[in-house]
């Protein structure tokens, strides 16, 4: 339990004004029912820092229509075109990924679709016994031999420069698709779609590699649709208080917007050739919302001589959206999703585009069921990819795990999974985002990290129900023997943390010859969390030296393995977690230099404040309060769970639970109206001791659900207790 005595509750002031104009701009009381609650969720926003619309937007929707369009990352075109035309030649294509949660859900992802739906001569690869983190030069080398033409790296290949190098010399194509940082140089691949990429344009980079496969994925089943490449252009003009007229044309294509003019046109002053517009709109389809009003004020403007090739967007918009029919641009504004969360864009050309977008994802779906079905199974791996690594719950990501854990309790586990679950007595009615990441992710992870990753590949891509079962019963077994390994490797790396943090102070760097390699993530990270230090373990494989870092306190893992120039082998990850390895014989000069480096490495400070995210008094603590939950759920990387303090709450029920020590604590709390029910878990012995039926206490909890013979019910989680004064 938390020192009581030295854990400060610090609760940031917030202004009222501040709240109110959250309340108000978002309409946080509607979504809420409540205006109390309304106000506490406005509170959490602004003491969060989420107070921009773009961010509020991916809390209150997870309408799959809010995340973002693939055309948007980088040469995404040129890999759909690249991978049709292996199709239709009757190209042999191999998938490498990792063997990693990620890499196994990217490759699955993207091997389900070519293979199973368009057919594609297809094969996957991972790095298997002891291939390093990867494309590797045998990988190629069998490919080309077997005749191979084309390479799709998921998950991996942003930092295999000697690999993709060797891969075009023979005579091979490689399409790179990761989510890793990028080093200053990038490979010479054929083509690369990585949101990290310094000229990216993708409007969020922090998305797993499954979820770039799976928008790779998301685009080419665009591409089979009669709105791939169609180009047109939106066109609205209003007239001002002035008389004035304003021109708004937007081009759009593969539903990204391309091109925008704005123009401004003074009747009787502005001549037809004094604008940009008629070079604009020559030789597009152009659509407007009110055809015969825009062609007479057009005609009044420039004369019949002048023509407009128009088009009636609202009679097509309508005839799905018939609620449509009749109202102005002004009242749709009104009425705007999008324009609620993004003022500046709410205009009425950007309202023509949302509207044309939607209108085509709904023609889309009704073309192509099967669609919306492969597309639930894919977000259920990129929903265990996001939360396996790491990625932080913000922006599309909350969307993504959100149907993705919705996808399974709506449907079902996709194949494999539903074996897994199972196995791991997992219920998907009940199922969350800890569930997947406490159960089912460690569990396929363990399969890699044993020198068996194909084995959970296997489970994901098999036919095989009784294949399935058996595969699902051995990554069981790996998982047992996993757990085994990393608190075997904890023990006996035990003193040699002690030293390492006692001479190196910033760092802790482990080296154990006799640690099994697939065990160095697990062991750092938990050396990471139990010392709040960045961590770095390695082992030797074959005389190769294998090591992982995980990072905290705002130090950045690849930065600092960047600084090791020429060093290794291969090195790559994230901001928090990286990976890396090089010859045995480097390994006092690595030592050293870790030593040296621990001396320029500054941390951010920590503190024994705990931030509360808002107060609940004792009468707005309702049923309802709980809806909280909803609303920031899915927790992880930069959404931590809710912490929340009530002042004064009645005590009026408690008992001891649990068989084997330590024993919890089953508590009631009286808040007038309603009776709120609450674990404190392992703290049994505080009975009758500080903690006593009839006394009133200060509580800072999480909010939490129950489950219990099929029902669930609202519980809290309580942190610290504290007698009220």
């Amino acid at each position: 339990m938390t020192d009581t005595t030295t854990t400060n509750w610090h609760k940031k002031a917030v202004n009222s004004q501040d709240i109110e104009k959250l309340c108000s701009e978002f309409n946080l009381e509607n979504k809420l029912k409540s205006k109390s609650l309304a106000q506490i969720l406005s509170s959490i926003f602004l003491r969060r820092n989420i107070t921009g619309g773009n961010d509020i937007l991916f809390y209150l929707e997870d309408d799959l229509r809010f995340t973002h369009n693939p055309f948007l990352l980088n040469s995404i075109e040129d890999a759909i075109e690249r991978i049709l035309q292996a199709q239709e030649e009757g190209e042999k294509v191999l998938i490498f990924g990792d063997k990693d949660v990620d890499g196994i859900s990217s490759t699955t992802i993207l091997y389900d679709y070519l293979k199973k739906k368009l057919n594609m001569n297809v094969e996957c690869r991972l790095p298997v016994g002891d291939d390093s983190y990867g494309l590797s030069l045998s990988a190629i080398d069998d490919f080309a031999n077997a005749g191979g033409s084309l390479i799709i790296t998921v998950d991996c290949g942003i930092s295999n420069f000697e690999e993709i190098d060797h891969a075009i010399d023979s005579g091979l194509d490689v399409i790179v698709t990761d989510h890793h940082n990028p080093q200053e140089e990038v490979p010479n691949a054929t083509i690369i779609i990585d949101p990290k990429l310094p000229d990216s344009t993708y409007p969020f980079h922090d998305i797993s590699g499954a979820a770039v496969a799976y928008k790779l994925v998301s685009a080419l089943r665009f591409a089979s649709t009669d709105f791939y490449n169609a180009e047109i252009c939106l066109f609205d003009i209003k007239q001002n208080s002035d008389q004035s007229f304003d021109v708004n044309c937007l081009k759009i294509k593969n539903l990204c917007k391309v091109k925008e003019l704005n123009e401004k046109i003074i009747p009787g002053k502005t001549s037809i050739y004094d604008l940009k517009l008629p070079y604009f709109l020559q030789g597009q389809l152009i659509y407007v919302w009110d055809l015969k009003e825009t062609s007479g004020i057009l005609k009044e403007l420039f004369g019949s001589g002048v023509e407009f090739n128009l088009n009636d967007l609202q009679a097509e918009i309508c005839k799905l959206f018939p609620s449509f029919r009749g109202k102005t641009t002004n009242e749709l504004l009104k009425l705007s999703t999008i324009g609620k969360y993004n003022k500046e864009e709410n205009t009425a050309v950007n309202l023509l585009f949302n509207l044309y977008v939607t209108y085509c994802k709904k023609v889309i779906a009704q073309k192509h069921p099967d669609f919306t079905d492969d597309e639930n199974k894919d977000l259920q791996l990129v929903a265990l990819a996001a939360l396996a690594d790491v990625m932080p719950m913000k922006n599309e990501n909350r969307i993504f795990v959100k149907n993705g854990i919705a996808s399974i309790k709506n449907h079902f586990p996709r194949k494999g999974l539903a074996e897994l679950f199972n196995k791991l007595s997992l219920k998907k009615e009940t199922v969350t985002s800890t569930d997947l990441s406490w159960s089912v992710i460690p569990a396929l992870n363990a399969a890699g990290r044993m020198g068996q990753s194909n084995l959970s590949l296997e489970l994901l891509i098999s036919e095989d129900a009784k294949e399935r079962e058996v595969v699902a019963e051995k990554i069981y077994e790996l998982n047992e023997e996993r757990k085994n390994l990393v608190s075997q490797s904890m023990f006996e790396i035990k003193d040699l943390v002690s030293q390492s943090i006692n001479d190196n102070k910033n760092l802790c760097v482990i080296y154990d010859e006799n640690m099994n390699k697939g065990v160095t993530g697990i062991v750092a990270a938990r050396i990471m969390q139990e010392n709040n230090l960045p961590s770095i373990v390695v082992t030797v494989n074959q005389n190769i030296c294998v090591g992982s870092m995980r990072s905290c306190r705002g130090f950045v893992a690849t930065d600092f393995l960047n600084s090791f120039e020429n060093f290794f082998i291969n090195h790559g990850g994230h901001d928090c977690a990286a990976g890396f390895s090089f010859g045995k014989e480097k390994i006092n000069l690595f030592l050293q230099k870790c030593k040296e480096l621990c001396k320029t490495i500054s941390l951010e400070e920590t503190t024994n404040e705990v931030q509360i995210d808002a107060e609940i008094p004792p009468s707005y603590f309702t049923p309802e309060t709980f809806a909280l939950l909803e609303l920031f759920e899915p927790y992880g990387s930069e959404n931590s769970e809710l912490l929340l303090m009530s002042s004064n709450l009645k005590l009026c029920d408690s008992m001891i639970v649990g068989k084997k020590a330590p024993q919890h604590l089953k508590l009631t709390f009286d808040t007038g109206k309603y009776k709120i029910p609450g674990m404190f878990w392992g703290q049994a012995e505080r009975f009758n001791d500080d903690i006593k039926i009839g006394r009133n206490y200060d509580i800072t909890f999480n909010l939490s659900r129950n489950f219990f013979n099929g029902v669930m019910s609202p519980q809290i989680i309580i942190k610290e207790m504290r007698i009220s004064q």
